[in-house]
């Protein structure tokens, strides 16, 4: 009937608007999230190459600071976030190592901005995929195989060619970025070992809480001893830097955990990396438009190469994440079909219930299914 069929346009037309709703929020979470990462990364490269405060361990500090602030906030004072039922041994033991590892990377990679274009780092960061895979054999958190292996020569072939194309190609920097890619490679494995194969949870906010305090202090002892007498001279004499600048860049770094929060909790960490080669490529032509950066066409040569190289180790990734989810899947239903539902056992009163023993960590606030940290390249804040 009339009524039958307008009853059934109307249900078809309201789903297509929830999924209509539901991709322009995902673009949205995406746009976000990309315009955010590529502002702190170009925010950064502004203040310590062109703005006179050539201070990369400050503005790391700085960044740690405020981090550590609102993280406390919302998590002790505005109870936004739970904390987790951790105790000082687990702290110092899984907590703090990452932390300096961190920090570490983050200095470096904040350095190397003094140095050499952004077009480059971004350009070095496809190496990523081969550290934390070389880490990973090293430590026992990957097997290794002789395919994959080649995939990561390939990728350092053309990184390779991509640095030999490179006209303002100085070695300090490099050395940085790449010292900051490799303490970067092992957190990564770190935080795999000491915090998700202990059934360990965080979304970024915990995060921040935890491991901010330990970057922190982690960067104090050098700052106080390297650049902070510096700092204090300048600050005496000719330093005008207004601090707003500050300001505003702390908190767009703050505001990228939470767009990493956002986008990897409402749609997949998949998305966030298909994203991440999309910002890369726009990253390359924002540096050479504001910052003059020139970019040879043996380094896209390289580049492309490199992308091609890490694009095909995603998608092997995918796959193997894939047959795995069906294998489990097929296993569950033999399982079920071949096993008798089990007898339902009667509560023995005799026996005095104990107290049910609380989990290491509290994961309730991990209501998005976030684990670890955010990503490196998302991470430099």
């Amino acid at each position: 009937s009339c009524a039958s069929l307008l009853q059934t346009c109307a249900k078809l037309a309201s789903t297509n608007m929830s999924v209509v709703r539901q991709v322009l929020l995902s673009y949205g979470y995406v746009a976000i999230w990309m315009s955010t990462s590529m502002g702190v990364i170009l925010f950064n490269k502004w203040i310590l190459a062109y703005s006179g405060f050539h201070f990369p361990l400050a503005l790391t500090l700085w960044h740690m600071l405020l981090c550590s602030t609102i993280a406390i906030l919302l998590v002790r004072v505005f109870k936004v976030v739970k904390p987790l039922d951790m105790s000082p041994k687990h702290y110092r033991q899984r907590v703090i190592p990452i932390g300096v590892l961190y920090a570490a990377s983050l200095w470096l990679s904040n350095s190397a901005y003094l140095h050499i274009s952004v077009s480059f780092i971004q350009m070095t960061k496809a190496l990523m995929p081969g550290l934390v895979y070389a880490v990973g054999v090293g430590f026992g958190t990957e097997t290794f195989k002789g395919f994959t292996t080649f995939v990561m020569v390939i990728i350092a072939i053309g990184v390779g060619i991509a640095a030999y194309g490179e006209i303002h190609f100085i070695l300090i920097g490099v050395v940085e970025q790449l010292s900051a890619l490799i303490f970067e490679a092992v957190r990564l494995v770190l935080v795999q070992i000491l915090i998700n194969s202990k059934g360990m949870k965080m979304n970024p906010f915990q995060s921040l809480y935890y491991v901010s305090p330990a970057c922190f202090f982690s960067l104090l002892i050098p700052f106080c001893t390297t650049e902070l007498p510096i700092l204090m001279k300048e600050f005496g004499e000719e330093f005008q830097f207004r601090p707003l600048i500050l300001l505003a860049n702390g908190f767009l770094a703050f505001f990228l955990n939470l767009a990493v929060f956002l986008l990897i909790g409402k749609t997949s960490a998949l998305t966030m990396n298909i994203a991440g080669v999309i910002k890369d490529w726009m990253l390359i032509g924002w540096s050479q438009y504001l910052f003059k950066a020139p970019v040879t066409g043996l380094q896209l040569i390289g580049y492309t190469v490199a992308f091609l190289g890490v694009g095909f180790h995603n998608y092997q990734k995918l796959q193997q994440m894939k047959k795995m989810s069906t294998s489990k899947g097929h296993g569950g239903d033999k399982e079920g079909e071949d096993t008798p539902p089990p007898a339902k056992e009667e509560p023995d009163p005799s026996k005095t219930a104990s107290p049910e023993k609380k989990p290491l960590l509290d994961e309730s606030g991990d209501a998005n299914g976030v684990a670890g940290d955010a990503p490196p390249e998302d991470s430099k804040v």
